[in-house]
């Protein structure tokens, strides 16, 4: 048995999570939030695989039906029927997971990187502070381990934690093989850094620019690669799914070019979700504008399971530019982070009156997990009516400054300040969704021919908070062992030419005229807006029972006046625009974590509640919330299921 809150409800209730399913496309399964018991030390990755059941053996049970002219084993080249694109593989997303996973299985098929704008956009291009690994002969797997943990707030799965840990070191050193530059100490070995949380100095970097050195590195190799196809501005609607017995089946995806604004299908044997986070259901993240969870809201309406989503991490140091002693000019769409690495470096927060405040939270001070620093200055902020801390570096020599965090400086300088010389002004920001669509060990999913890797997946590494730099290496590490599964399920499965015509297409708003989808657009950008203020207003650093209950409500009201609008105005179920798909995208991640939050009656690592604010050890559960078609909103269904009058 489990306890289980049914998805949009506050009410307790005990049952078997049953799933009813008869004709195609009519899975009759409520949307479920489950608290799993790990009573029994049963580890997270042992649950997971039982539950997903993914049999090897089974997959040609469930292949695409080839009525003609089909392919077994790998495709050649690139095949195209008119708006059609057929691949061995569909990768969605071009960041670190999405790109190392390509690299991987193009030696033995056809890819598509399919990406929502240029491929470098992505966060990991965004990555300051390094990727974690035991590379130090004082370090140990185990220090690394309990390090994990201790942050995860002991929710981590064990099992995962060992595997990222280990495996780690030699991912990070395949990277330096193809050509990554990170930085090296007067000893000639790698410089190591330490960050909030770490015992040791284990952070490989490339000065504050690693994720983007790790993003060069990575896009040189698949530019070169004739086996990949990179397709930018490709927006990912919805996957491809078909229903066989009890088990779901992913086909592939559908996509939007932005610029020619052009619906292609993509049919595929296997599909990788890397698609990122979610950080634009807040107002303020240090996420780039891609991050609106479009993989995470994808796989759920497919009907893949979805774990932790309550756990929200907000980075502690954003740069605050009402501090700046020259305010930018234009808002901007992403805040700029300040790396963790600079109070691993020894800067120091102090309140406005540079007091400093962090000793009297914790002991570990500025070194403390992120979640303890971010609600700490969340504290000082709302106590004292302020609207942002300071981070003070220039105690320390300016040509360390300079050469450890060369970025910060320079953006810092654009506007006006030293930071050899001055504090940083620096305020929390959403930044890592460490819930995501829920992974077992080679990153498969409960949906047939699904991977996942990266900040998309719920492998249960991160637990109820995520180690400073632990999220590149995990999306190494899952990315390289999604591979050999992926290659299995390919040469063994078909790719059917008729299969294309399985699903309704999607149509762009071109018949509504210039001046509707206008409207259209304003509006939805208006609802966004409001979305992200009710996010940050009653689901963000600190949370209550009453404001996360008054945050479902208006949400859900928000959506449906939303969807009216649109459809009152002309929009049609099926069809698609790089806003409106946004938004119900946004929508739905916003819904999953409000959920999940409802559902943990107790604080633990990122989610801290007024209403139960210790940690319950009868509680040291993931949240896991089951798929559900029984959502009447238009963002909670696949476009090829909706129901058309």
């Amino acid at each position: 048995m489990a306890t289980g809150i049914a998805s949009g409800s506050g009410q307790l209730y005990v049952r078997e999570p049953v799933y009813r399913r008869n004709s195609y496309g009519k899975a009759h399964c409520h949307s479920t939030v489950i608290l799993s018991s790990m009573q029994n030390q049963i580890h997270w990755s042992s649950w997971i695989s039982k539950l997903l059941q993914v049999d090897r053996s089974n997959y040609s049970q469930c292949q695409v039906k080839t009525n003609r002219k089909s392919h077994r084993g790998a495709i050649k080249s690139c095949q195209r029927e008119g708006s059609t694109r057929y691949f061995d593989f569909a990768v969605i997303g071009s960041g670190i997971a999405g790109l190392r996973y390509a690299l991987e299985v193009a030696k033995h098929g056809t890819v598509a990187v399919i990406t929502k704008a240029e491929p470098h956009e992505s966060n990991t291009n965004y990555a300051q502070g390094g990727v974690s690994a035991v590379l130090c002969p004082k370090d140990s797997v185990e220090s690394h381990m309990q390090d994990t943990i201790v942050a995860g707030a002991y929710l981590c799965d064990e099992e995962t934690v060992r595997v990222v840990c280990t495996e780690g070191p030699e991912r990070i050193k395949e990277l330096i093989a193809m050509g990554a530059s990170f930085d090296h100490g007067e000893d000639g070995n790698l410089h190591l850094a330490r960050e909030g949380g770490h015992s040791h100095r284990r952070i490989v970097h490339a000065a504050d620019m690693t994720g983007r050195e790790i993003e060069r590195a990575l896009l040189e190799a698949v530019v070169k690669d004739p086996n990949i196809y990179v397709f930018q501005h490709h927006f990912a609607i919805d996957l491809l799914t078909t229903q066989d017995g009890s088990d779901i089946v992913c086909h592939g995806i559908d996509t939007i070019n932005t610029e020619t604004q052009e619906v292609i299908r993509f049919i595929s044997k296997v599909t990788l979700l890397a698609s990122g986070g979610a950080g634009h259901i807040y107002p303020s993240t240090t996420n780039p504008p891609v991050a609106t969870g479009d993989g995470m809201a994808m796989a759920h309406r497919a009907q893949a399971v979805i774990s932790n989503m309550e756990f929200v991490q907000f980075h502690p140091t954003a740069l605050a530019d009402e501090g700046l002693p020259i305010r930018p000019s234009n808002a901007r769409e992403n805040a700029f982070l300040i790396t963790e690495a600079v109070r691993g470096d020894g800067g120091i927060l102090y309140n406005l009156d540079m007091e400093r405040f962090m000793p009297s939270y914790d002991e570990r001070a500025e070194l403390a997990p992120r979640d303890v620093v971010a609600r700490s200055i969340d504290d000082q902020l709302k106590k004292r009516g302020e609207e942002y801390v300071l981070l003070d570096i220039s105690h320390k020599p300016t040509e360390k400054i300079l050469s450890h965090f060369p970025n910060i400086a320079a953006e810092c300088l654009r506007y006006g300040l030293d930071i050899t010389q001055q504090p940083i002004p620096v305020v929390p920001a959403a930044h890592y969704m460490c819930g995501g669509v829920r992974a077992g060990l080679e990153g498969e999913t409960n949906v047939r021919g699904l991977y996942v890797a990266g900040e998309v997946a719920c492998t249960g590494l991160h637990g109820a908070n995520r180690l400073a730099s632990n999220s590149l290496a995990e999306a190494l590490v899952f990315a390289r062992r999604a591979v050999q599964p992926s290659i299995d399920h390919m040469n063994i499965s078909k790719i059917d030419h008729s299969a294309s015509s399985w699903w309704p297409r999607p149509v762009a708003p071109l018949l509504l005229g210039d001046t509707v989808l206008n409207k259209v657009i304003l509006r939805t950008r208006e609802v966004r807006k409001e979305l992200q203020s009710i996010m940050w207003e009653y689901v963000g650093i600190v949370r209550s029972t009453s404001r996360l209950t008054l945050a479902e409500t208006r949400i859900i009201e928000l959506e449906l006046k939303w969807e009216g609008y649109l459809f009152q105005h002309g929009w049609e179920p099926t069809m698609v625009g790089l806003e409106a798909c946004e938004m119900r995208n946004l929508f739905c991640c916003a819904k999953l974590v409000v959920s999940s939050a409802l559902s943990r009656h107790e604080s633990r690592g990122l989610h801290y509640t007024i209403d139960f604010p210790h940690v319950e050890e009868s509680k040291r559960l993931p949240t896991v919330i089951f798929p559900s078609q029984l959502n009447s909103s238009w963002s909670s269904r696949q476009l090829h299921r909706q129901q058309i009058c």
